[in-house]
């Protein structure tokens, strides 16, 4: 089995992947998509979306991090992904999944669904320039734009581009995030195609993770929201451990302080003065799923914006702020 941390467009950044990698154990993460639309793209655009480029492709707790790349122009995606394996990322995935309608209307993401021959082609091409033995090549789908009458197509247009691993996120574009995922369809591509596939989508406690492999027979899970939102699911999944006292969110609670409080120095180093509260309070809006303190402490943060007043109720919180990190 294998738990991998998805790619989430403006929440799991570098940081926050740094944070919950730090927490639970991973197999692998992937990062936020790079846009390839029109130029090969210079180092710092790719050390911008993945820093992990610049200490071994990896977290650092260790985690090894592949680089998510989007576009719909195979020589253009093929370019760039030869000149990002050159700082060794721990694989490259492509994106055929994100669901934003800005990003669809220039033809990336999930909308290339419609399209079994682009998607292959991207593939493809992409596929040509990575050097052999080197890192893998890995896509993100969904079941499709409107329906799922082109997924085993667009599947199978994957693997036999020479995609190594498809990780599936079970409902269509335009489904968005909304419950249910269709997890049993993970199995029919599962079935339909010779490589690996993963189970993505709705997995926001171990009970969710159990009934997703049950229901779609594959062995590994990429969480996404459901790690943001309980940043000690993956370690739960793996002991198998179905959290409900009370007291053990307490326990947790008291180890994910500190981590707050790093995440709140991260975010103060990165970010203006004015940005890095939302960053925070976005992430609170998560823990309070499962955490009935992280909405109290949302609650309190809520109407600050001035950083050192956030820095004076973390301290009061237990989650007193290390020296602010590079």
């Amino acid at each position: 089995m294998k738990l991998l941390l998805a790619p989430m467009e403006g929440l799991a950044d570098e940081v926050l992947r740094d944070t919950l990698t730090r927490l639970s154990h991973y197999d692998q993460a992937v990062s936020e998509f790079v846009r390839v639309s029109a130029t090969l793209l210079p180092q710092r655009s790719f050390f911008r979306i993945s820093p992990e480029l610049g200490q071994g492709g990896r977290t650092a707790a260790g985690t090894p991090v592949q680089l998510q790349l989007m576009g719909s122009d195979p020589d253009l995606m093929a370019r760039n992904a030869a000149r990002a394996t050159q700082w060794s990322p721990a694989g490259i995935d492509l994106n055929f999944g994100c669901p934003a309608p800005l990003v669809n209307r220039h033809r990336g993401g999930a909308v290339l669904l419609d399209e079994p021959d682009t998607v292959h082609a991207v593939a493809a091409a992409v596929r040509a320039v990575m050097p052999l033995g080197g890192p893998p090549l890995t896509a993100k789908m969904r079941l499709g734009v409107r329906d799922t009458g082109l997924t085993l197509a667009c599947a199978e247009a994957l693997a036999d581009a020479g995609v190594e691993r498809i990780v599936v996120h079970a409902r269509t574009k335009l489904e968005g995030y909304r419950p249910p995922a269709h997890w049993a369809w993970v199995g029919r591509i599962a079935d339909h195609v010779k490589v690996p596939v993963v189970a993505n989508g709705e997995v926001w406690s171990v009970s969710d993770w159990q009934r997703c492999r049950q229901e779609s027979g594959v062995a590994d899970v990429m969480i996404g929201r459901g790690a943001v939102a309980d940043p000690f699911l993956a370690r739960d999944i793996r002991a198998g451990v179905v959290h409900e006292a009370s007291d053990r969110c307490e326990a947790d609670w008291a180890m994910l302080l500190p981590a707050i409080a790093f995440f709140w120095a991260r975010v103060r180093s990165k970010l203006a003065p004015r940005h890095a509260p939302g960053r925070l309070k976005q992430w609170l809006v998560f823990l309070s799923r499962r955490f009935v303190q992280a909405e109290a402490l949302y609650q309190r943060l809520r109407p600050l914006n001035d950083v050192h007043a956030i820095d004076a109720v973390l301290v009061a919180a237990g989650a007193g702020c290390p020296a602010r990190a590079a």
